[in-house]
């Protein structure tokens, strides 16, 4: 059985979702900041702020090797993997991709406190126009998904449904 790839940009339910799917579908659940955290013994945000955001992509390709490395995984990855071009192709090479989306005013109200997200640090002011920006530099990687589900106003059950009956054919 294939990989479940699951991405998209932050606050869209990607780490939340893959958990459910998993549990549902009876297959382990791999999310690559997860991993990342693991390797460097302490957070992203702590990473960007203290060696960088280019130091966090070269954890996070390892990560997604070893990510791809797990049969039958359900994974989510970070908002800003696929931008990588080895990620990519090992990430659509392992499965099809599901890239989850919402609107930028929908994530700029669910992420909330920005301290736990990096490329939005100090942009409390503007959140959304960096949002925006952020959303439009990533939209062509985005769009090499296999499938699209936009999570604007559902619960992460309906998602989970949504994403389920797409990669099942339905």
């Amino acid at each position: 059985m294939p990989r479940l790839v699951l991405t998209g940009f932050m606050a869209t339910g990607k780490t939340e979702v893959g958990r459910l799917l998993a549990r549902r579908l009876g297959r382990p659940f791999v999310d690559t900041d997860g991993l990342v955290e693991t390797a460097a013994r302490c957070s992203v945000a702590q990473i960007f702020a203290g060696d960088g955001e280019a130091y966090f992509r070269r954890l996070e390709r390892d990560a997604v090797e070893e990510a791809c490395a797990v049969p039958d995984a359900v994974i989510a990855t970070g908002g800003g993997t696929l931008l990588d071009p080895d990620n990519r192709r090992r990430l659509v090479g392992a499965g099809p991709v599901v890239c989850l989306t919402a609107s930028a005013e929908e994530i700029a109200r669910r992420v909330g406190d920005v301290s736990s997200r990096p490329l939005l640090a100090g942009h409390n002011g503007d959140r959304l126009a960096r949002i925006r920006s952020l959303l439009d530099e990533r939209a062509p990687v985005y769009a090499l998904a296999t499938h699209t589900v936009d999570t604007s106003g559902l619960s992460v059950e309906q998602v989970a449904e949504r994403v389920q009956a797409l990669v099942a054919g339905r």
